[in-house]
């Protein structure tokens, strides 16, 4: 065996040679992690997206609306669910992964060359903070900014589309007040069995309804043609019906759809500094607890992806190596991953209505991460104590 003299030059030879194998080794498993978790997002995204755009096929097959309206509306929606889709992906590539190498005996390989809890937890933690800043990015501006855009494209719809929305047999609202009723549809798209009642005035209430009728396109937008049928209003102040018959009613309904400027945001469309100070109108009062919860959800949320991830790391890097005990780790993983999801789940509910449990939606997180920062950092310590150091970090003798 060659030996250099002197252990001054020794020893950066050997720690360089070593640190190299140690990012190899780091490389090696986030290579293994990325792979799975890149899979399981996409997967998990395909279903839910599937799964939240069922709600146009009907429009698509019975009605008419393009490929090209079908697929924008659903790409709108998928950063509703995006950030809580990832952090879940990463947890189960992790567990998938870690648990491979297990049975691979590649853990045990790379604790014997030296490597710690920490330095094989690396990998994974240095994903999961990639994960977090993405999951923000997109509860501060993408989702807020997607989310208006789709329920815009829906008044665009209801007001270029009315015909689409206009349903057999079903009470179909229509802006503030207005609810219309068709009853079948004939040849030609002649509408039978009209109603259409107007409570925008509750003082004046008005119902039409007709035996046909037919939505007739226009510059303005579609109208409402009404063929044979007769107009109630109703004076409540002086409790008087006047009822008028007609042969032929024309009914804007591009005025009775709710302009897109108008129209009241939700939650879940609002910016943080709109989410901040939301408004004083009547909605938005009556609201304030939903605002508030949704502040903080956007908040926490993203910092599920570090717990997630460490509770995986500490159930499957701290104990005794033991491939038949493996299984049970996987589910005290698991356990205590829904249970931090359903516990934050909860106190989100629980905001809307009592903003002073909002300080628990920080607690939970903050145990889902520091808890198991306490168990990883106390196996490190022991395997400190106990493993040897490396030969080839050994000062030679002179």
């Amino acid at each position: 065996m060659r030996t250099v003299r002197g252990s001054t030059r020794w020893r950066p030879i050997r720690m360089s040679r070593y640190t190299g194998a140690v990012q190899r080794y780091q490389l090696y498993l986030a290579r293994q992690i990325l792979g799975p978790f890149l899979l399981v997002a996409a997967s998990l995204t395909a279903v839910i997206w599937l799964s939240q755009s069922l709600r146009f096929i009907d429009l698509i097959v019975n009605k008419g609306l393009s490929i090209g309206a079908f697929l924008y509306l659903g790409v709108l929606l998928m950063p509703s669910f995006l950030g809580v889709i990832l952090p879940i992906a990463l947890f189960c590539s992790l567990i998938f992964a870690f648990n491979r190498l297990t049975f691979d005996s590649e853990l045990i390989s790379l604790r014997a060359a030296g490597l710690g809890p920490w330095g094989i937890a690396g990998p994974a933690l240095g994903l999961a903070a990639v994960v977090t800043i993405f999951v923000y990015a997109i509860n501060l501006y993408f989702t807020p900014a997607s989310y208006r855009e789709f329920k815009e494209r829906q008044f665009v719809i209801r007001g270029d589309f009315s015909s689409l929305l206009l349903q057999e047999g079903v009470f179909t609202p229509l802006g503030s007040g207005h609810t219309v009723y068709v009853r079948a549809r004939g040849e030609g798209g002649t509408l039978l069995g009209i109603l259409v009642h107007d409570e925008q005035n509750p003082d004046r209430p008005i119902t039409m309804m007709a035996e046909q009728g037919e939505l007739v396109p226009s510059e303005d937008g579609p109208r409402f043609v009404l063929l044979k049928g007769n107009r109630q209003e109703i004076d409540r102040e002086h409790e008087q019906l006047s009822l008028l018959y007609f042969d032929r009613y024309t009914l804007d309904l591009a005025q009775l759809a709710e302009k897109p400027g108008q129209r009241w945001r939700e939650p879940r469309e609002r910016y943080v500094h709109e989410l901040l100070n939301p408004g004083t109108t009547e909605d938005d009062l009556r609201n304030m607890g939903k605002f508030r919860a949704e502040l903080h959800q956007r908040i926490v949320s993203p910092l599920y992806a570090l717990a997630l991830t460490l509770i995986g790391l500490a159930a499957l890097l701290t104990g005794e190596h033991n491939r038949r005990g493996q299984w049970r780790r996987i589910l005290i993983a698991i356990g205590a991953a829904l249970a931090v999801e359903a516990i934050g789940l909860a106190l989100s509910n629980l905001i809307v209505k009592n903003s002073s449990l909002a300080g628990l939606l920080y607690v939970n997180v903050a145990l889902g991460i520091g808890i198991p920062i306490v168990l990883l950092s106390r196996r490190g310590l022991v395997r400190s104590h106990r493993r040897p150091p490396p030969d080839d970090v050994q000062t030679a003798s002179v």
